[in-house]
């Protein structure tokens, strides 16, 4: 397995297949339709002018296993030193601690892009995902009740937040 940083033209379809999976079996993306690969290019250029990380892994073969990133968290200045991850493994690979991998490697990129927190958005009955984040040290931070509806149902999303020792010096500019 090898960890790289995502690029456009090596993996926008292999993760477009990764997102569109998990839109259409299960509650961790909040879509109801399939993304494009026109909003892949978009997806990406937010990340490139953003300087967001877009962490994968691939097999010996090349093929794409997970991916893990952040974004920004919301748009007014003083949240600059917070970020939104997220992070999505292949169907074929979960269940090996490959998501654990990817995450462990977006919170080191953080460290040292000096953010101080990072945020997770989980539907609160997704417990591998919850488990995953326990693990590395997030702490739950509230729950949203009835916050999305998707296959027929109220669903409720938990934020966990895990604080980190950065930024060194923190400024108001």
């Amino acid at each position: 397995m090898k960890i790289l940083q995502c690029t456009f033209d090596r993996h926008a379809t292999q993760i477009l297949e990764i997102f569109n999976e998990v839109i259409d079996t299960s509650t961790a993306l909040f879509d109801y339709k399939h993304r494009t690969t026109e909003s892949m290019a978009a997806w990406f250029k937010a990340k490139e002018i953003g300087n967001f990380p877009i962490v994968g892994a691939e097999d010996d073969s090349g093929r794409l296993m997970g991916f893990a990133s952040y974004g920004t968290f919301r748009a007014w200045p003083a949240y600059k030193y917070s970020v939104e991850h997220s992070v999505y493994v292949h169907k074929d690979h979960r269940g090996r601690g490959l998501g654990r991998r990817l995450l462990s490697e977006a919170i080191a990129v953080a460290q040292q892009q000096e953010y101080h927190l990072l945020v997770g958005c989980i539907e609160s009955t997704n417990t591998g995902s919850i488990a995953l984040h326990e693990s590395l040290g997030f702490t739950h931070a509230g729950t949203l009740r009835e916050a999305g509806f998707k296959f027929g149902r109220w669903l409720d999303v938990a934020f966990y937040q895990l604080i980190l020792k950065t930024p060194t010096h923190p400024g108001d500019n």
